[in-house]
């Protein structure tokens, strides 16, 4: 099973980061091969461009891949399937055209020319509202070309905007809102390696942002203290030999961490612990 990811740039490092809290950790990754093992003999990584990736997928070359979403549609690889949003590289394609222009919606566009370096998603956009611009590919620096006459207006990526307001461009219509996916090729979608990827990557993701608190409490408030714990499903509560205590496991959101320890003490819990979760299967 291969598993295409990308080889440099913003999604690099994340999607590593991600493979090895999931337990697929990389061996003999370094030095710029193009393929790279995993402790799973079965499981193994194939490095390419991210605009490459559902293309590779597509083609064979690669059973998974992890990528954005807007590589996968400007590919336009229907044999894709988009198995999981991994919550990173958040971004949003928009169309932009100049502050003090006379651009002002997407219709305004019908006959004009738009910049874009996602040629097909752009098309896409502009077909499915009867309008026909003429749609031009560059490869680099499209918040430029509406300032040198080379289109009245450009769809591009945009994290925060800064760029955009730095080149004097004003967003005018969001064409796709996009962050980085899982996706496998249709042919492989039930096979047990994919699934058992898939949930290896998906318990790292619940568990971010959650706890583990365990803590001692006195039988005759255990219902009170039931009450104030927001965890994640019922707490697990064991009895502790001849004490007149139990002991209560239970995960909890990180932000309710403080406020929770207050009202349990209140309520006589002691010998609190918590601890950071790895992965979280639900």
């Amino acid at each position: 099973m291969k598993i295409a990811v990308p080889n440099k740039g913003r999604l690099h490092e994340p999607t590593i980061s991600l493979l090895e809290r999931a337990g697929l950790h990389i061996e003999n990754g370094a030095n710029r091969k193009l393929y790279a093992d995993t402790v799973d003999p079965e499981v193994s990584i194939l490095y390419a461009r991210a605009a490459d990736i559902p293309e590779y997928v597509a083609d064979g070359a690669a059973d998974l891949g992890i990528t954005g979403l807007d590589q996968a549609r400007e590919a336009d690889a229907t044999t894709l399937v988009d198995l999981l949003d991994l919550e990173f590289g958040s971004c949003r394609l928009v169309l932009a055209a100049p502050e003090d222009g006379e651009i002002r919606e997407t219709a305004d566009l019908d006959g004009k020319t738009v910049a874009t370096e996602f040629p097909n998603i752009t098309y896409e956009h502009f077909a499915e509202r009867g309008l026909d611009p003429e749609i031009v590919e560059v490869t680099g620096a499209t918040e430029l070309t509406p300032h040198v006459d080379m289109a009245d207006a450009i769809v591009d990526i945009t994290s925060t905007g800064t760029t955009l307001r730095m080149n004097r461009l004003e967003i005018i219509d969001e064409v796709l809102r996009s962050s980085v996916r899982l996706f496998a090729r249709e042919d492989v979608v039930d096979e047990p390696k994919v699934e058992q990827i898939r949930t290896a990557l998906q318990s790292v993701l619940s568990a971010d942002g959650k706890r583990y608190l365990m803590l001692n409490a006195p039988e005759g408030r255990l219902e009170e203290i039931r009450e104030a714990l927001p965890g994640l499903g019922g707490p697990t509560v064991m009895d502790i030999a001849g004490e007149g205590m139990v002991a209560i496991h239970v995960v909890v959101d990180e932000r309710d961490v403080f406020e929770t320890i207050t009202e349990i003490k209140k309520l006589g819990a002691s010998g609190i612990l918590v601890t950071e979760i790895e992965r979280l299967v639900e």
